[in-house]
């Protein structure tokens, strides 16, 4: 039987969280690399990585970082195994790392588009993949946590424009709650978060776009900060959270629970 603290415990585990150098990949690094995971983190650029390790490292967390570009297919395999050589195994993998593109749906770029599915769930398949067929699977243990959103779970009005994005995080929605089903034998668990408005670099224009109102249509009346995916993420990647696969929760404020 385990005490509440020893639910959360993560020393001994080992976690590969893609896009961490920054925003909220860095908050969920941050929350794994405390309660005692080893980590890797990546991104594409090297200068983010570095910043993000000495943050992290005054923190007293064991990081390294690795650079790769997982929206291209020939990235994946290598980083992966590089991966699992520096930790031995990956016990948890965050695949948090996105991209999103703002256009009317009638001139939506088709570059665009596949730059959009290409990282957003394309890349979470070949790397869940390479993960579980070479680490997890082989272990019979794992914790996947897909990093989706709440424009996953609906449409958008005409001022958002974002049809790639929310079409794949609906996807990533989905193969979170299908790969749970396959996999639940080896004892693997796959959740999604799905946040809904927090400052970033990629949310920057579009809250910049809609001002006050990302406020007002949460019911919590503030958008989310830098501590609000900690608690999800642990829970999801625990022993707490060894009963729970298969699920999407929304970290919004409350936006996804109502109609404005």
């Amino acid at each position: 039987m385990h005490t509440t603290k020893q639910l959360f415990d993560l020393s001994g585990r080992t976690a590969l969280i893609t896009g961490g150098s920054r925003g909220l990949g860095l908050q969920m690094a941050e929350a794994l690399g405390e309660q005692g995971a080893k980590l890797v983190i990546s991104s594409r650029k090297q200068n983010e990585l570095d910043e993000a390790v000495a943050h992290l490292e005054k923190m007293g967390i064991d990081v390294v970082a690795m650079a790769s570009d997982l929206g291209k297919e020939t990235a994946i395999k290598p980083f992966a195994e590089a991966a699992i050589k520096h930790l031995g195994h990956v016990d948890i993998l965050i695949n948090n790392a996105g991209a999103t593109w703002g256009s009317p749906a009638e001139d939506h770029p088709l570059e665009a588009w596949d730059k959009v599915m290409n990282l957003n769930v394309r890349s979470i398949f070949l790397l869940s993949q390479a993960i579980g067929k070479h680490s997890m699977i082989p272990r019979q243990y794992g914790r996947i946590v897909n990093i989706a959103s709440i424009a996953g779970l609906a449409g958008n009005g005409a001022n958002m424009q974002t049809l790639a994005y929310n079409t794949s995080k609906a996807a990533v929605i989905n193969f979170t709650r299908t790969l749970a089903g396959e996999w639940g034998r080896y004892g693997i668990t796959v959740n999604a978060i799905a946040p809904g408005f927090f400052p970033s670099k990629m949310s920057r224009g579009l809250l910049e776009t809609m001002g006050e109102d990302a406020i007002k249509r949460a019911p919590l009346r503030r958008l989310g900060d830098d501590e609000d995916l900690k608690g999800a993420v642990i829970l999801f990647s625990s022993t707490a959270g060894k009963h729970i696969t298969g699920q999407t929760l929304a970290v919004d404020g409350g936006v996804s629970s109502v109609l404005i």
